[in-house]
């Protein structure tokens, strides 16, 4: 990749008609999130339980006291060995979260069918605190359409993202954010769900990367992203701060 190399008024001129483009994506996200506020609400009547290392858990009890619940649906199903790269690297942004959101009366759980052993094996692996419940005793995932079974598979087509996709296009497993809020009576209602790229602005260093000259340097979708600890190279400390 080379950039055309300018004088600095040049440049100058470039940056501030993108930064108009810039200042309409801000505005264009202010409506989007104004109407995702007002999206109607469902209200969930069946019942769900979720194993946990501390027992069974109901999806109220998941809210931990709080009125608002986000669920995000980690790749990570009851045979596999380990977590989704993608799901992984999402959740390496979690952590420095959670005072934020519980502050915010926002609890943050994820969710996979795995069983609680091999949630919290990956869990211990990847060095993360958030809360992570599994679903493998109930049809939650398969409810909020990022689970599918083998039949689900042998289908014309499966149901993702809002539509119909093409069965070689799905997995037995696929990412989703959903959230929840429960009021005084203790009902509970769907308020939004993101699936694919949707939640994609929750990883920073995506968000950093599109700042960098190189940008994302990836050849389709996040094809660079390995477990954080599966990089050739640790993190080098700066000498900038010694």
């Amino acid at each position: 990749m080379q950039n055309q190399v300018v004088s600095r008024e040049e440049w100058l001129e470039a940056r501030r008609a993108l930064l108009l483009k810039e200042k309409e994506a801000t505005h264009l996200r202010d409506k989007v999130n104004a109407e995702r506020m007002a999206l109607p609400w469902v209200k969930v009547e069946k019942d769900y339980a979720f194993d946990t290392p501390d027992g069974k858990r109901s999806l109220s009890e998941l809210f931990d006291g709080r009125s608002q619940l986000i669920i995000y649906h980690f790749m990570l199903g009851p045979d596999w060995d380990a977590g989704c790269p993608g799901c992984s690297f999402l959740s390496d942004h979690v952590d420095g979260a959670l005072p934020h959101l519980n502050n915010h009366d926002v609890t943050w759980v994820a969710v996979s069918r795995a069983p609680v052993a091999k949630v919290e094996a990956y869990k211990t692996r990847m060095g993360w605190k958030f809360p992570w419940v599994s679903s493998a005793s109930s049809d939650f995932n398969f409810d909020y359409h990022v689970s599918f079974s083998p039949e689900d598979l042998g289908k014309d087509k499966v149901f993702y993202n809002f539509t119909s996709i093409p069965p070689e296009d799905a997995n037995d497993e696929l990412p989703g954010l959903s959230a929840f809020y429960k009021n005084e009576k203790g009902e509970i209602f769907h308020t939004y769900s993101s699936y694919a790229r949707g939640p994609e602005e929750l990883i920073g260093t995506l968000m950093i990367l599109d700042r960098a000259p190189k940008g994302r340097n990836e050849d389709s979708t996040m094809n660079f992203v390995k477990r954080h600890d599966e990089y050739a190279e640790a993190p080098k400390a700066s000498s900038c701060c010694h």
